[in-house]
This record gives C-alpha cells, sequence and structure tokens, in this order.
C-alpha cells in the first residue's frame, strides 16, 4: 500500500505521525511519500521539501513568497501524480493542501482524504461546499463536525482529538513543579497570551493589568506564564511592566524533553488560567484546569468577524459539551476591569467547569483507542468502500 502525506504544520506533522504509525500497524507493508516534519520522517518518509517552507501564515507573510509556494504546490501535485498513491492524505494547512489535491483530482482518480475538517460551524460555511471539489473523505477532530462535511457528498469520520492522547501531568508532577518555583500552596493562576507575536504584543499588556487588579483581592496569588517558544524573548520583554512578575517558562532554555512535562504540570498545577481562545481550552480541560477565555482585535477584524460568526461563543469546552459553562471576554468585552472578577469567581468555584471539562474530554475520544489509529482504519475503511 502505498500513501502520499502532505502537512504543513508542527500541528499538523504531530497528526500526520501518529496516522502513520496507525497504518503501519494495520498494514505492515505500508510505504510513504509526502512532505511532512521530524515526526512524520521518523515513520519512514522522505520529504519532498522541508516542510518548514509551508510554515507561513498572515498575508503580509504569505505575499513575498506566494511565487515559491505556487511552484511547492505544482512540485507537490505532480509528485502526487508520478507515485500514483492508493491515497492522497492532506493534513490541515487548507491554502495549500486543497490546491494541491484539486490539482491531483484534475488530471487523475486517485482518493483524496483531508485530515481536520474546515470550521464551517463556525464560519464561511460554503468551504465544505468547495472542498468536496475535491475532496473525497475528511477526518474530524470534533463530534460535531461530520453532518457538515456530509451534506455536502463527503465522507466524514470523527476520528478524536489528539489532545486525548496526550500525556497529563501527575500529583507528583505538580508537587515538584510548585516546590522548584517557590509556589508552595499559594493559588496559582495561569497566564496564556497566545503563541503569535501579534496577539502576543496585543494580549499580554492587558493580561498584566488583569493580574493587578487580581493581585489586589488575593495578594498570595502566583502567575505562571508558559511562552511558546518563538515569542518567548518578547514575552520576557512584555511582563517587564507588571506590577506582579510571573514565573515565565521558556521552553528555549530547557532540554526538548523537559520542555513539554514543565508545560504539563504547570497546567495541571494551576488552579484557574487566563487564556486567549483557541485549542488551548482543550489542553486546559485535559488537565482540568478551569479558565476564562480573554481575547482582543482590531475594531475591523471584531466587525468583519462579530457579522461572519454562526455560532455564540468561540471556546471549544463550551461547543463540545453544549454549555456555555466558560466565560468569555471578546473585542469590545476585553476589559481587564471585568475579566480579573471573573477569574476570581471561578478561583472560588472550579467544580462548575468540572463536569463541562470531563464531557468534553469523553466526547473528544478518551478513553478510546488514540485518535491516530482511529484515523487509520477511518482511510483503510474508506479505501475498502
Amino acid at each position: 500500500m502505498k500513501v502520499f502525506l502532505v502537512a504543513g504544520e508542527p500541528s499538523g506533522d504531530r497528526l500526520g505521525g501518529a496516522l502513520m504509525a496507525g497504518l503501519k500497524e494495520l498494514v505492515p507493508d505500508v510505504t510513504f511519500s509526502g512532505v511532512g516534519g521530524p515526526l512524520m520522517q521518523a515513520h519512514g518518509m522522505d520529504s519532498l521539501f522541508p516542510m518548514e517552507e509551508l510554515s507561513v501564515m498572515g498575508i503580509a507573510e504569505v505575499l513575498p513568497k506566494y511565487r515559491h509556494l505556487k511552484r511547492r504546490m505544482h512540485q507537490t501535485a505532480q509528485a502526487v501524480l508520478a507515485a500514483c498513491p492508493d491515497v492522497l492524505i492532506t493534513i490541515d494547512s487548507p491554502d495549500f493542501c486543497l490546491r494541491v489535491a484539486k490539482e491531483v483530482k484534475a488530471k487523475s482518480a486517485i482518493r483524496t482524504v483531508h485530515y481536520v475538517a474546515p470550521s464551517v460551524w463556525a464560519w464561511r460555511p460554503k468551504r465544505a461546499a468547495k472542498m468536496a471539489r475535491m475532496i473525497d473523505q475528511v477526518l474530524a477532530l470534533l463530534p460535531f463536525e461530520p453532518p457538515y462535511m456530509e451534506a455536502e457528498g463527503m465522507r466524514c469520520d470523527f476520528v478524536g482529538h489528539p489532545v486525548v492522547s496526550e500525556p497529563v501531568a501527575t500529583e507528583d508532577d505538580v508537587a515538584r513543579f510548585r516546590a522548584s518555583h517557590g509556589i508552595g500552596d499559594a493559588p496559582v493562576l495561569l497566564a496564556l497570551p497566545g503563541s503569535r507575536r501579534s496577539e502576543v504584543t496585543r494580549l499580554t499588556p492587558a493580561f498584566g493589568d488583569v493580574v493587578t487588579h487580581m493581585v489586589a483581592e488575593r495578594p498570595d496569588l502566583r502567575v505562571v506564564l508558559p511562552a511558546a517558544a518563538p515569542v518567548a524573548g518578547l514575552v520576557r520583554e512584555l511582563v517587564q511592566d507588571w506590577d506582579q512578575a510571573p514565573i515565565v517558562l521558556d521552553p528555549n532554555e530547557m532540554p526538548d524533553d523537559v520542555a513539554p512535562a514543565t508545560k504539563r504540570a504547570a497546567f495541571r498545577a494551576a488552579d484557574v488560567a487566563l487564556a486567549a481562545s483557541g485549542t488551548v481550552s482543550l489542553e486546559l480541560a485535559a488537565s482540568g484546569t478551569p479558565m476564562v477565555i480573554a481575547y482582543d482585535m482590531s475594531w475591523l477584524s471584531w466587525q468583519i468577524m462579530s457579522r461572519a460568526a454562526l455560532i455564540d461563543t468561540v471556546t471549544l469546552v463550551n461547543l463540545v459539551s453544549e454549555t456555555r459553562v466558560v466565560p468569555e471576554f471578546l473585542g469590545p468585552a476585553f476589559k481587564p476591569v471585568d475579566i480579573a472578577p471573573a477569574l476570581l469567581d471561578v478561583l472560588d468555584h472550579p467544580s462548575v467547569q468540572a463536569e463541562a471539562m470531563e464531557v468534553t474530554m469523553r466526547r473528544l475520544g478518551r478513553g478510546e483507542d488514540p485518535p491516530g489509529l482511529r484515523a487509520a482504519r477511518a482511510v483503510l475503511d474508506g479505501l475498502e468502500g
């Protein structure tokens, strides 16, 4: 069996690596080709070119590289056609991956599978119809996504979210973390202002204002900020103005095998978290850490987003659990003076979110086979069908 995979981001590389492991377990003689990062290469793929070339976000970043990316799209599609695999699996990165799939479909009958459904339930629902022109099957991370894809004629399998397979820190890990940072039994606020320069620059100063308001009420509060490696230096600069200096966890200063474990321990050690919107809410739920979601953006971005949105909450825990227990402060509501009392309330009443977090993890596949194995089964079943 020959499988061609394309991933363009580290998150896609993780999904691809787990899927490849699942395929190898089910089909020992499977062979791989395509584009991927170190995790996919570890399973036997020789990447057509460095995956990092595709890890570009934002109009300002993409435009100077557009011609090069377009050449890479064509090169990848031609490589698929030359390999004539049993299946082409594209992983997230829709701007690149779906263009590759479109060119392949125009010139062949190769089966196409896209891993990670577009969030048509949140905005731009017509994306599913466009996607159906070049994709035969979708592998979904969220349990409510299949009907949206199936309505446009694509097969869609919910295979579980990768967060359910990630390890969670133990109580011993938490005790060691608190002891090593001199936290003791003090309440801990986990501050998570994002991983991109633009959002970190916009959110971090305001998060500092939130901390000021909270410490006025809880002087014993300690703040831990796990920084993403690419923006850790920027985070350190921005928190210098905070009234209370947070404990910044910089993965660049830790061995590769220590940084993830330290982050997991921080998540589990926290009593409450203030986080930018995104999949981080699922990481927090996996650790059982109650949260408040806060995100700011430009006036124009808010006007566009608020008008295009099809949902009344952006927090995945709220969506998956079908509750609205996680407070949100978005756009015009992003006001530190209002966010701080909400965090203090969650700190005092953590059990309010406990059931929703547990339901979320269960619905995402906790306790079932790993998502990579489930995805592999879905791909094979699709080929047989």
